[in-house]
């Protein structure tokens, strides 16, 4: 992987940065993604989805600047400040594929659809273009610490999730009000943090109609609320918790359903 992008290959490649937002994880979020051709064109991108995740956002962020680039030829200079989304294209998903889909330990591989969806687009491009040309450097760009790039993004993923208007550029990068080519000096990915032991949920809670439904796993929860509108969902780490949520929503114990 590169770790720092060469001025002079910049500039002749095409630069993406993209970011997601996700407000309670899950909840209402929103992506976003600046993409900058060699012809000195910007184009803004940007979505919102009432009930997601911040990984499914930051995903769906690389899928779509991918989907407006992929008639393009030529290498492309990638930041994102999402490791799961770098170190997932790059590393995890080789394994994931050849066990079919599933994680080492067995498990159904999170937010699989999205995977196969970006994996689907990086092999086009290898099989379109030649080597050079379908080069995407994938690199890391941390959050918050004054990356215009990033910073654009995070307005706008932000700004979708919220449900706010706001107005996005399409046009010559000399109007452009964003310094886009102030990259990080180094898009190395920061080393991986020693894997903690997952705590075990105690509950999973959904509401459709006012109906609770009291769920064992994450799956059956998202499966019931999918596609319902006015839809309600919650992951409770303790019973106490999972009482909180039920007067939230004006619920009862006794009325929850298995």
């Amino acid at each position: 992987m590169t770790k720092t992008a060469d001025s002079v290959a910049l500039a002749q490649a095409i630069l993406i940065f993209t970011d997601g937002a996700c407000s309670g994880n899950p909840g209402p979020g929103g992506w976003a993604a600046v993409v900058t051709t060699p012809d000195g064109k910007v184009k803004e991108l940007g979505g919102g989805t009432a009930a997601t995740t911040n990984n499914q956002m930051e995903m769906l962020a690389t899928i779509q600047a991918l989907r407006e680039v992929r008639t393009k030829p030529g290498p492309i200079y990638f930041y994102t400040d999402s490791t799961y989304v770098i170190r997932g294209i790059t590393q995890w998903i080789w394994g994931w594929r050849k066990r079919g889909w599933k994680t080492a330990e067995g498990n159904e591989v999170s937010n699989k659809e999205f995977w196969q969806d970006l994996f689907s687009l990086v092999m086009d491009r290898n099989s379109t273009f030649s080597a050079e040309e379908a080069k995407i450097h994938w690199l890391y760009s941390r959050g918050h610490v004054g990356t215009p790039g990033n910073e654009r993004c995070d307005v706008i993923a932000v700004a979708f999730s919220k449900k706010q208007w706001i107005d996005l550029y399409e046009g010559s990068l000399l109007k452009y009000p964003i310094a886009i080519y102030d990259v990080p000096e180094d898009g190395e990915l920061p080393e991986m943090r020693p894997k903690q032991e997952k705590k075990q949920a105690y509950s999973y809670l959904s509401m459709v109609a006012g109906q609770v439904y009291r769920h064992r796993d994450w799956g059956s929860c998202e499966r019931r609320v999918k596609g319902q509108s006015g839809a309600k969902f919650k992951k409770a780490m303790s019973e106490s918790e999972e009482s909180s949520i039920l007067k939230e929503w004006g619920a009862s114990a006794s009325s929850v359903k298995e």
